[in-house]
């Protein structure tokens, strides 16, 4: 009796430990539009390990769901800072950020006044 409930105990720690790869971040991201949405999102599950991403305009925030043993909110930030998107952590080169489609240039008074406008 004493061995099966050794086993048990066994089992439930290993089932409880492997739960806990996955981890959960909330980022902030600049961006500004749809397009922005697709390539910050894109740029995050493309990183290995990113099983979920998902960025709100109106807030900034980017809610992602990623395992530890395979990646970090470091490489994260500097993936989504590659593909020209600031984020509080890590700033986006100049030759990033104007690599996006002109109306996405979030750094730009007079794009964000029409983004308004629109909206």
């Amino acid at each position: 009796m004493k061995k099966l409930i050794v086993i048990f105990t066994l089992l439930a720690t290993t089932v409880t430990f492997a739960q806990d790869k996955n981890a959960k971040a909330t980022l902030e991201v600049d961006g500004i539009c749809g397009m922005c949405k697709k390539r910050i999102e894109t740029a995050t599950i493309k990183t290995k390990g990113v099983k979920f991403a998902d960025w709100d305009i109106v807030s900034k925030q980017l809610s992602i769901i990623y395992d530890e043993r395979k990646t970090n909110l470091e490489i994260i930030n500097k993936n989504i800072a590659a593909v020209g998107h600031d984020t509080k952590e890590v700033k986006a080169t100049d030759e990033a950020y104007n690599s996006v489609h002109p109306c996405c240039l979030y750094r730009d008074p007079d794009v964000i006044g029409e983004h308004k406008k629109e909206n």
